[in-house]
């Protein structure tokens, strides 16, 4: 019967020497190579004890912002949701109440924002889909946790504190041109 495919090879029927046949050499030859291993630096590190440097572009958690007055810069869109290749974000959107206008920015607000950290794959998409600039990964990493639980972050999370020196400096994320631009206060984005 023929192949369908011309992919089959033909396998060697070589016979073996005296020293293959005691695979002596090649045990000796993999003990080389294990014992070479042990003079090696090792490509671990002892964690919270030390760190590795990260890239100036590493994603790590998210923030949400604030502006200069401290008031939520989130208006509850839904563009980073969408953005979201992994569907890990979620909101819910309210009106602004007379009197809460210290606290939230524009109209509309998210009362629940929750970001599901099991599924986010920190690709970047939601803050760059964010217009109001609401929206950052950090240079902080996700702690572990035993349960699927406390992965879902709202905003009690991560919305960055009201004081201004506990803010978290996100400008090194941003490139020059971008910087350039929310210099311009002639923009409605950069008021």
């Amino acid at each position: 019967m023929q192949a369908l495919t011309n992919r089959s090879k033909l396998a060697s029927n070589k016979k073996m020497s005296f020293m293959e046949r005691i695979y002596l050499p090649a045990i000796v030859n993999g003990m080389m190579i294990t014992i070479g291993h042990f003079f090696r630096k090792k490509a671990t590190i002892n964690y919270p004890e030390q760190t590795r440097e990260f890239s100036k572009i590493y994603r790590g958690q998210h923030v949400l912002k604030r502006d200069e007055q401290g008031r939520e810069r989130c208006t509850a869109c839904g563009l980073c949701a969408v953005a979201c290749p992994a569907e890990a974000i979620t909101m819910i959107s309210a009106e602004r109440k007379p009197g809460e206008e210290h606290l939230y920015r524009e109209e509309k607000y998210a009362a629940i924002y929750e970001i599901d950290m099991l599924r986010c794959i920190f690709c970047g998409d939601c803050e760059e889909a964010c217009p109001k600039e609401a929206i950052f990964l950090t240079d902080r990493i996700v702690a572990s946790q035993y349960e699927r639980k406390p992965f879902v972050y709202g905003k009690d999370i991560l919305v960055e504190p009201l004081d201004l020196s506990l803010r978290i400096d996100i400008s090194a994320r941003q490139t020059e041109s971008v910087l350039k631009f929310k210099q311009n206060k002639r923009f409605a984005h950069n008021k």
